[in-house]
C-alpha cells in the first residue's frame, strides 16, 4: 500500500463535501496531505493561508491528516512530498470526464502516481464552492454546506447575513 496520498484543490471555501472526502480517504492511507492550490488563475475569496488555517483546525482532531499549500504542477509537489497516490472527489457524470483527462495527463507525467477516484456521499453531490460563495456573497444562509468555522469566515468576508 503506498503511503501518502494527496487530496489537492483550491478549496475556496472548503465544504463539508470536502470535509467528507478527507475524512474517508484519510481512513484508506496512513497519511492524507490536503494540499492547498496557489491557483493563479482564478480570483480567491479567501488567501492560501487562510484557507489552509480553516483546514488545520477542522482536520487537527485527525493524525493522519496534514495540510500544506502548493503552486506549479501536481505531480512535481507528489514527487516533493513522496506521494503515490492523488485523491479526487467526484459529485456528477461532468466530474467524471474533467478528472479522468486530468488523471491520465498526470499519469503521463509521473506513472509513479496513481489517482483515485471517491464519489461524493449523496447529502453533497450538490454542493461547490462556487455554490457557496454565490450564496454567501448575497447573504444567504450557507449553514448546511460548511462547517461553522468557514460559515463564520464567510460572513467576514461578505459583510453577514443579510435581512429578507
Amino acid at each position: 500500500m503506498k503511503t501518502r496520498a494527496i487530496y489537492p484543490g483550491s478549496f475556496d471555501p472548503l465544504t463539508l463535501g470536502h470535509l467528507d472526502i478527507i475524512e474517508r480517504s484519510s481512513k484508506m492511507f496512513p497519511e492524507l496531505i490536503v494540499a492547498v492550490l496557489r491557483n493563479r488563475a482564478k480570483d480567491p475569496v479567501f488567501s492560501v493561508e487562510e484557507r489552509v488555517e480553516m483546514i488545520r483546525k477542522l482536520t487537527e482532531h485527525n493524525k493522519r491528516v496534514h495540510v500544506d499549500s502548493f503552486d506549479g504542477l501536481l505531480m512535481d509537489y507528489a514527487d516533493s512530498v513522496n506521494a503515490g497516490v492523488i485523491v479526487r472527489g467526484l459529485r456528477a457524470v461532468t466530474d467524471f470526464e474533467y478528472e479522468l483527462q486530468i488523471a491520465q495527463m498526470n499519469h503521463t507525467i509521473n506513472e509513479k502516481v496513481d489517482t483515485i477516484f471517491l464519489t461524493t456521499s449523496l447529502e453533497y453531490a450538490y454542493l461547490s464552492s462556487t455554490i457557496v460563495k454565490e450564496v454567501a456573497s448575497y447573504g444567504g444562509d450557507i449553514s448546511k454546506f460548511v462547517p461553522k468555522l468557514v460559515e463564520e469566515k464567510c460572513l467576514e468576508k461578505f459583510g453577514g447575513r443579510k435581512e429578507g
